[in-house]
C-alpha cells in the first residue's frame, strides 16, 4: 500500500476530527463549570439534578451517550415544531460534551474541595466577595489540583472522538474504514498503525500543553509549612 496516498487521505478528515473535540472540549468545560458550581454549593433541586447529569455521563458508555444524542435530539427538537436540523457532527459534538462536562465535573469538584477551609477563612476575614474570593484564592490552587486530572480528561476526550464513526461523521477513523473498504481490506495493519501514531501524536500534544500549564501553577499549590515553624508556633 503506498502511504503517501493513503496518509493524505487521513489527514483530509483531521480538521473535523481536531473541530469536535475542540467544541466538545470547551463546551464540557463549561457544562462541567456549572455542574461543579451547583454540586458545591448544594442549592436545592438543582444540586440533585447536577448530581444526576454527572452520573448519567459516567455511567453510561460514551457510545451509547452518541446514539441518545444523534436519535434522541431530532425527537427533542421535533416537539417544539423545530425543523430537524441534527447532522452526524452535531449529534457528535453535543454527545461528547455532555460525557466529557459530566466526566470533568469529577475532576474539578475535589479540586475544588481540597483546597484548606483555612483558605476560605482568611478571603472571607478579609471581606472579599464569593467571586474575588474563587478567583483570587481558591481557583489558582484548585486549578495545580486538578491539572493532571484535567489532562487525563482530554485525552480521553481524544481517544472518544474515534467512537463518531458510528453515528455517521466523517472523522479520521470512519475515512481510514472508507480506505480499508476500497482497497477490499488488505492493508488493515499498515491503516491501524497509521492511526495510532496520529492519536498518539494528538494525545502526547494535549499531555505536553498541560504539562506547560501545571508547571507554571506548580507556584500556587499549597505548601506545607516547615517543621521547625511548626514547633515553634506550637510552643
Amino acid at each position: 500500500m503506498d502511504l503517501s496516498i493513503m496518509i493524505p487521505e487521513l489527514l483530509s478528515a483531521l480538521p473535523l476530527t481536531l473541530a469536535i473535540t475542540f467544541t466538545a472540549m470547551v463546551a464540557g468545560f463549561v457544562l462541567a463549570l456549572i455542574a461543579t458550581t451547583f454540586r458545591v454549593r448544594r442549592i436545592p433541586v438543582i444540586s440533585h439534578l447536577a448530581d444526576l447529569y454527572v452520573s448519567y455521563a459516567r455511567s453510561v458508555p460514551v457510545v451509547l451517550q452518541l446514539f441518545v444524542a444523534f436519535y434522541g435530539l431530532p425527537v427533542f427538537v421535533d416537539i417544539f415544531g423545530v425543523e430537524d436540523f441534527v447532522s452526524p457532527t452535531v449529534a457528535a459534538i453535543l454527545g461528547l460534551s455532555l460525557y466529557h462536562g459530566g466526566y470533568l465535573s469529577e475532576v474539578l469538584r475535589p479540586a475544588y474541595l481540597a483546597v484548606e477551609r483555612g483558605q476560605h477563612d482568611a478571603a472571607d476575614s478579609l471581606g472579599y466577595s464569593f467571586r474575588q474570593k474563587l478567583l483570587c484564592v481558591l481557583a489558582p490552587q484548585a486549578v495545580h489540583i486538578a491539572l493532571p486530572g484535567y489532562g487525563n480528561a482530554i485525552i480521553y476526550l481524544i481517544h472518544n472522538v474515534a467512537l463518531v464513526m458510528y453515528i455517521g461523521a466523517a472523522d479520521v477513523m470512519a475515512t481510514a474504514h472508507l480506505v480499508m473498504e476500497r482497497d477490499y481490506n488488505q492493508y488493515q495493519f499498515e491503516t491501524y498503525l497509521v492511526l495510532a501514531v496520529l492519536y498518539s501524536v494528538l494525545c502526547l500534544a494535549a499531555w505536553l500543553i498541560v504539562r506547560y500549564f501545571e508547571l507554571r501553577s506548580a507556584k500556587f499549590a499549597p505548601r506545607a509549612a516547615p517543621a521547625r515553624a511548626t514547633l515553634i508556633a506550637s510552643v
